[in-house]
């Protein structure tokens, strides 16, 4: 079994909006030494070994649903879990 951590953030050429405003709330709450703020969307994926490599399996779901590949990149982790 696979455990997977996939981080999405949207490219640093795309104007994060939400980002800006948590970096605005910062900078209100006295901590203006942040100079920027990205926001972005984590998942945590579990999957069972099969002849596919886990690496194109992942790329293709993040392809084709979890990341706007126009606008955002993404990037993964693979661990291997022990099964009980």
């Amino acid at each position: 079994m696979y455990f997977v951590k996939v981080y999405v953030t949207y490219k640093e050429s795309v104007l994060d909006p939400q980002g800006e405003a948590v970096k605005g709330a910062v900078h209100r709450l006295g901590y203006t030494e942040v100079e920027d703020m990205r926001i972005g969307k984590y998942f945590e994926i579990k999957i069972a070994k099969s002849d596919r490599p886990v690496e194109a399996m992942i790329e293709e779901v993040c392809d084709k649903l979890l990341a706007n590949v126009n606008m955002e990149t993404y990037r993964y982790e693979v661990q291997t879990m022990e099964e009980a």
